[in-house]
């Protein structure tokens, strides 16, 4: 590990082993979500659902990241990452780093959560476990149901390789024809049933003339893809099944679009997100296929060997997460009800309230209701006369869009910004923005090269002593399904500078403007990054003249370089710096001359901890910024982010006291990230055991005690 080896001489902050590779810090927050699931202090389905949730994970970083370091390695194009592995060093060190853990991954499914689901009376079940009741009911369901759907396509010199589209699960079939010998076929199981079919038990099946049991409330279950294999006598009459072996897919998915080439992007972006299937492929995963058929994949699907990842059953493990929705609430964490602020609750009117006070939310603990509730009180408001809004994430029957809606039905004068390029949520914008276009709501898609991940709302309201603009701006998306699972910090505030800020930033977006330079918001790009880089030079003086530097940041990745040597300089300097970051980290912490001041930890618990806060002591002047920016080159040079100032005194207190340093005291569900890029769970020892969510769910509320 590098560091000062003497004292006068200077550690150059750009060698390349100061920095933690990207890819391989990414694998790490995901050993740290397999734990999550190894962890039997949760309830059995909690801990199922991490283990689903590590491997649709791993679908995406396939999809994304690797597909993006075969691009540069085809290519020959190089992007040198601060810790300078080449392409070539990054797919090899991944696959290693991965091997371990798939390993682990599959070992706790069927040594740990499958015997533990069979005691709770959930039965997962193969096909060949499955008594004579029970096969016949499936094969009646498969002749009704599933076979009119199937399409095998044969592979020989009459028929080209079939096109395997991405994450689908497929069967490779070899069949013996009488005639012509062995064949080879090529099954995609739809994806139109459940990948898990629930079933009745054997003594009960006699009692179903048909297959169709809720999901919910079956306490049997057989995969699909088996269900398929064993009735392949009825799709290839004549011939003998020798065996089929299920496969899966994955392709390269980073949509790439020339967005200055583009005559109408929304269509374009359509079309694009239709070429996800036609992909490179990236990764293919097996079972215990033979090897002529592991090769005929190989050479026709243009991999290489270190490509193929062999597998023990069952292959795409995260549609685990279908079994989450049993209903068994003794296998899951206790519910609890989000709290509203009273002045919201009591139903006053939502302005008069803003007006009154600025009040932060804490999703989930504080309802996502409210925010709801502002829109749509705005819609129907006589005295509003416009409203303007960013859309990033909103997921499908979303209460936001149908609220903006309703305000143009109104007569108010309505702004959108829709995101198209919202990675995997392309389909569900596209669909509001023509939906939002037909309603006569002025929809605009943002600047060119950009995406615009910032969140923002802004209503303007005639009054009596004249024109206000209220703003709500948060950490996450308005989208009230991922605000009961992510932490994100949502403010209500009627400041005119704000108010100002957020309306010239709206005219940057829908219209045309150079202003870099805003009143109170950092925005990216333009001065976000001067300014968090001004605030941590800020902490050094002030620490060398008064010895009581500190930084607390909490956010989801730390990856920039400048950022990162910036706070290199300030440990060097003796600023004491705390770091909470959810997923990557570059930075090495307590390396010697170098970051021995700052200590990173991560959680990883029942909620997906999202907000990103930034705390400044500046000599006790404090100062506390929240946004949807964390310290990636992407959000500070490639979208538009905004951070924003949290100048209410009492937010701010809440902000530090009640929030930021819970999490960093957190010693039960928090991990310590080393010098060499590992992780240790950090263990309460003599303090009192803390486990900042369930703090957060026992003191929800408090903090609007005051009101």
């Amino acid at each position: 590990m590098p560091g000062r080896k003497n004292g006068d001489l200077p550690v150059d902050l750009h060698d390349h082993s100061l920095y933690i590779n990207r890819e391989l810090s990414w694998i790490e927050f995901n050993r740290r979500v397999l734990e999550e699931a190894l962890d039997k202090r949760y309830p059995l389905l909690e801990r199922l659902k991490f283990l689903a949730i590590f491997f649709s994970n791993l679908d995406e970083f396939f999809m994304i990241r690797v597909s993006g370091l075969r691009r540069q390695l085809t290519a020959m194009a190089f992007e040198s990452p601060p810790d300078a592995m080449k392409p070539a060093e990054q797919l090899e060190a991944i696959r290693s780093a991965l091997k371990p853990l798939l390993l682990q991954s599959l070992e706790l499914w069927c040594k740990d959560l499958l015997p533990k689901m069979t005691e709770a009376g959930i039965h997962i079940l193969n096909y060949s476990d499955l008594k004579g009741k029970q096969r016949k009911l499936l094969r009646s369901y498969f002749e009704r149901e599933i076979y009119p759907v199937l399409t095998p396509l044969a592979f020989d010199p009459g028929h080209p390789f079939p096109h395997i589209s991405n994450l689908s699960m497929n069967l490779a079939v070899v069949i013996n024809d009488p005639i012509q010998g062995e064949r080879f076929a090529r099954l995609k199981v739809p994806d139109t049933f459940p990948r898990l079919l629930g079933i009745p038990s054997e003594e009960k099946a006699d009692k179903y003339e048909r297959l169709g049991l809720a999901e919910s409330k079956s306490t049997h279950f057989v995969w699909l893809e088996q269900v398929v294999a064993a009735n392949l006598d009825i799709l290839f009459p004549g011939l003998e099944v020798i065996s089929a072996h299920p496969f899966r897919i994955t392709r390269d998915a980073d949509v790439e679009i020339e967005e200055d080439e583009a005559d109408d992007l929304l269509a374009t972006i359509e079309e694009s997100v239709g070429q996800r299937q036609f992909g490179l492929a990236i990764r293919l995963e097996v079972d215990k296929v033979p090897s002529r058929i592991r090769d005929i994949l190989v050479r026709n699907l243009q991999l290489a060997r270190y490509q193929v990842y062999k597998m023990e059953p069952p292959l795409g493990a995260a549609d685990l997460m279908q079994l989450t929705r049993i209903d068994r609430p003794d296998l899951k964490d206790p519910p609890f009800l989000s709290s509203v602020p009273p002045s919201f609750a009591k139903g006053d009117d939502m302005f008069s309230v803003i007006r009154s006070r600025n009040i932060m939310l804490y999703h989930p603990y504080d309802s996502f209701n409210p925010v709801v509730d502002f829109i749509q009180a705005a819609a129907h408001d006589p005295d509003v006369l416009a409203i303007k809004q960013t859309l990033y994430r909103v997921g499908p029957n979303s209460p936001v869009v149908q609220a903006l809606l309703e305000a143009r039905e109104d007569g108010k004068q309505v702004a959108v910004l829709v995101e198209l390029k919202a990675r995997f949520d392309e389909e569900n914008n596209i669909e509001w923005a023509r939906a939002l276009e037909r309603a006569g709501v002025h929809v605009v898609y943002g600047l060119v090269g950009l995406k615009t991940h910032a969140k923002m709302t802004m209503v303007v309201r005639r009054e009596a002593d004249g024109i206000i603009r209220y703003v709500q701006l948060g950490t996450g998306n308005y989208n009230p399904v991922t605000a009961r699972i992510y932490t994100d910090i949502g403010y209500f505030t009627c400041d005119p500078n704000l108010g100002a800020d957020v309306s010239d930033l709206f005219n940057a977006l829908t219209g045309y403007s150079r202003k870099d330079q805003y009143n109170k918001l950092l925005v990216a790009p333009g001065n976000m990054r001067q300014g968090l880089l001004a605030r941590i030079e800020r902490e050094i003086e002030r620490h060398k003249k008064n010895g009581d530097g500190y930084l607390a940041f909490k956010m989801n990745a730390l990856v920039d370089r400048a950022c990162i040597q910036a706070l290199y300089r300030a440990s060097q300097a003796g600023v004491k710096v705390d770091l909470q970051v959810r997923g990557m980290c570059c930075l090495r912490p307590g390396v010697s001359g170098v970051s021995e001041n700052i200590r990173v930890t991560s959680i990883v618990g029942r909620f997906l901890e999202h907000a990103r806060i930034f705390y400044f002591r500046n000599g006790g002047n404090e100062e506390i910024l929240v946004g949807s920016a964390d310290m990636m080159p992407r959000n500070l040079d490639r979208r538009v982010e905004i951070i924003f100032p949290i100048d209410d005194p009492r937010w701010r207190e809440v902000l530090r006291r009640d929030i930021l340093e819970v999490h960093l005291k957190d010693n039960m569900q928090s991990r310590r990230l080393l010098p060499d890029g590992n992780y240790e769970r950090l263990k309460a020892g003599k303090e009192p055991e803390l486990n900042s969510q369930q703090r957060m769910i026992d003191m929800r509320g408090t903090w609007h005690s005051e009101e």
